[in-house]
C-alpha cells in the first residue's frame, strides 16, 4: 500500500475547497456536512492554505476568536505542503508524520486535484476488518 501512488488513495469524495474570505464558521459547517477533516483554501486555482479541524480548535476556539467573524485566511496554515499524485503514498505519510499534520493537498501541474490524509492509511485495513466482521455475522446467522 505504501508504494501505491497517492492518486490511488486520495479522497474520492470531492475535495472541500473555499476562498480565504469565507468565515471559519462556514468552513467548519462544510467540514461537518461532508464529514471531512480539512478544507483546502484556494485563490482561483492556486492552493494558498489549508484549514483543518485542529486549526479550528487551536487557532480559533482556544484563542477565544469568534468563528462567525473570523476569516479562514486569518487562521489557515499558509502555503501548505502539497504532493503530486504519482508520488508514493508512503512518501506522503512520511512528510505528514515528520511535519505534524494529517492532511495534504494533491496537486498536478499546479492545480488542486484532491487531498490525501493520514487516515487513508487505515481505511483499507478498516474496510477489510468490517467486511470480515460482516461475513462472520452472516455465517453465525446461518448456524
Amino acid at each position: 500500500m505504501f508504494d501505491m501512488p497517492v492518486r490511488d488513495v486520495m479522497s474520492r469524495r470531492g475535495t472541500l475547497k473555499a476562498p480565504p474570505t469565507i468565515t471559519v464558521h462556514k468552513a467548519a459547517k462544510m467540514m461537518a456536512d461532508k464529514n471531512a477533516g480539512a478544507v483546502v483554501v484556494v485563490d482561483g486555482d492556486r492552493v494558498v492554505g489549508i484549514l483543518s479541524e485542529r486549526d479550528v480548535v487551536f487557532r480559533v476556539v482556544a484563542r477565544g476568536l469568534d468563528p462567525v467573524a473570523t476569516r479562514v485566511g486569518d487562521v489557515m496554515t499558509r502555503d501548505p505542503h502539497t504532493v503530486e499524485p504519482d508520488k508514493p503514498f508512503g512518501y506522503a505519510l512520511l512528510v505528514m508524520h515528520e511535519r505534524g499534520f494529517r492532511h495534504m493537498p494533491v496537486v498536478q501541474a499546479g492545480k488542486l486535484i484532491g487531498i490525501v490524509s493520514a487516515r487513508s492509511a487505515m481505511d483499507p485495513d478498516l474496510e477489510e476488518f468490517v467486511s470480515e466482521a460482516e461475513r462472520r455475522r452472516r455465517l453465525a446467522e446461518l448456524r
